[in-house]
């Protein structure tokens, strides 16, 4: 199709409908703004959109969810987008995942005490010990964390208004009641949640190379680069008393169809198979953009990408970039890519107490961002059956951002030598899927077989190089904000603040479309959705 359908301009233009752009131009659809989000693909959601084959709904990215039933200051910054515009995801809830590292198998539960048994059987004597002086350390901070709600942030000065001033009661609130420990911990909020390890002492090997690999799942960089932010947001949501993990009945698609449902619901527009080829620039402000059909689009108020910062700078004319703007975005260094099975195939003879997530981890004496070394299962179909075929199941095993993109540059998709590297690099994956499911499974019986490289990632995602997003690290640089040298245009998404995954790009999406309307609006509406 490559042309937009209905009038061809708008307010405000959205550039990919990734979780980050749903979420801008659901929220500006709220706030009456004339919104028209235009997406390359036949179907939203970027990274997060659903695909079926044979009766098989796959996930093509993100499985791991939590924080949706929540609601109000605590709750995630998706959450909030999608009670703003009064949509709903029904989930199932769990509270546990298969974990087979190094030192054995385990099945590891959330919450504040179940991992003491773990670390009892697999760590040194001392992990228990520091384990609980670690959640001592970091509960407590979470209140602060989370008492500034994410829909209250904007990119200028009227977030003295809708943050500063509207939750300073109840920030103070927190870190006096945390005392002495309060104000020394809001100095390290934003920085690296190693520091934290360090400065509480922690050594245990096991202990140490467990908050990697979450911090790795969270971002894609270790402890030692990310936010102790995002990372004390995780630790509430997966290590308070009661907390659970959700998976939404009708796989990711379901997110991305409810965020979808609420734009429309508020006379957003949706243009799918619309392939944007260039932002137009006009007397220096970014004006619409011109469609692979040629088409004009017209921006009246803002551009909005949510493309990568190196897929954006591509969509520029270059002489309207600085070149100070250029070399920043291309010395960004990137995250590798993926390696995905998708795979559909007969649940007769698999064991029935298969639970939904498997992490493997092949060996911690390399890192967990080394590649080949960390896979990542997902079979939904255990939660939400509807997903495959009556005694079926789906699954998705990946490498979490660790894939080089090197090995796959300029290969000929269609050659028998990028067929040969498929078989030899997804190896990995079905010797972890393997020894998931056990001697009932056989990787021959599959009724569907799909095998994903970087050039994969970077031809269905339009992703620069497959890449997970930027790598930056925590304490040695920051994620970009949000306004671009160029008036008038703006970005959001993985390769903004606050960063990689899936709470950070609904916050990135919020924050523009926050930044776009008067402050007044934005206090109406934190009101009416009561946070």
């Amino acid at each position: 199709m490559d042309k937009c359908a209905g009038k061809p301009e708008a307010d405000v233009v959205v550039i990919g409908s990734g979780i980050g752009g749903l979420c801008c131009a659901g929220l500006l659809a709220r706030y009456k703004e004339d919104v028209l989000l235009l997406e390359s693909h036949d179907r939203p959601g970027g990274a997060a959109h659903s695909f079926d084959i044979k009766g098989y709904k796959f996930d093509s990215g993100p499985s791991l969810f939590s924080g949706f039933q929540s609601r109000g200051p605590q709750a995630n910054p998706l959450a909030q987008v999608l009670d703003a515009l009064g949509e709903s995801v029904p989930c199932v809830n769990y509270d546990s995942w298969m974990v087979y590292i190094p030192e054995g198998e385990f099945l590891s539960r959330i919450g504040p005490t179940e991992f003491f048994k773990d670390l009892e059987k697999y760590a040194s004597p001392n992990a228990v010990r520091e384990w609980q002086k670690l959640l001592d350390a970091v509960l407590p901070l979470s209140a602060a964390a989370m008492a500034l709600p994410p829909l209250s942030i904007r990119g200028d000065f009227g977030v003295i208004s809708t943050a500063a001033a509207r939750y300073a009661p109840s920030l103070l609130k927190s870190f006096v009641q945390m005392g002495p420990q309060g104000a020394i911990g809001a100095t390290k909020l934003l920085r690296p949640f190693s520091e934290i390890l360090d400065s509480l002492e922690l050594k245990d090997p096991f202990i140490r190379n467990w908050v990697d690999l979450l911090s790795f799942l969270l971002a894609g960089v270790k402890s030692n680069g990310i936010l102790s932010a995002e990372m004390i947001y995780m630790f509430a949501e997966w290590y308070k008393p009661g907390c659970t993990l959700e998976y939404p009945l009708d796989g990711s698609g379901a997110i991305v169809d409810a965020l979808v449902r609420g734009m429309q619901k508020f006379g957003g527009r949706i243009s799918l198979n619309s392939h944007v080829e260039s932002i137009v620039v006009e007397n220096g402000r970014a004006v619409g953009v011109r469609l692979r059909s040629g088409q004009f689009v017209r921006a009246k108020k803002a551009v909005v990408s949510n493309a990568s910062m190196w897929d954006t700078l591509n969509l520029l004319p270059k002489d309207a970039i600085p070149r100070s703007y250029q070399d920043r975005v291309r010395s960004t260094p990137q995250c590798e890519s993926f390696m995905h099975l998708h795979l559909g195939f007969d649940a007769e003879g698999i064991r029935k107490d298969l639970g939904i997530h498997h992490i493997v981890v092949n060996d911690w004496g390399i890192g967990v961002d080394a590649d080949q070394n960390v896979v990542l299962i997902s079979i939904p179909s255990v939660l939400s059956p509807d997903l495959a075929p009556q005694g079926k199941h789906i699954l998705h095993a990946y490498t979490p951002g660790t894939e080089p993109y090197p090995l796959w540059e300029g290969m000929d998709r269609k050659s028998a030598e990028y067929k040969k590297l498929k078989a030899e690099r997804s190896e990995v994956l079905w010797r972890a899927v393997e020894r998931v499911l056990g001697p009932g499974f056989s990787r021959e019986t599959c009724e569907v077989k799909l095998v994903g490289t970087p050039l994969t990632h970077q031809r269905f995602l339009r992703r620069n190089r497959g890449t997970y997003g930027p790598a930056i690290q925590a304490g040695k640089d920051s994620f970009p904000g949000h306004s671009t040298p160029i008036p008038q245009l703006y970005c959001c998404g993985d390769s903004t603040f606050p960063g990689i995954g899936v709470p950070a790009v609904a916050a990135s999406g919020a924050i523009v479309a926050n930044s776009l309307v008067s402050v007044s609006q934005h206090l109406q509406l934190l009101d009416a959705v009561g946070i």
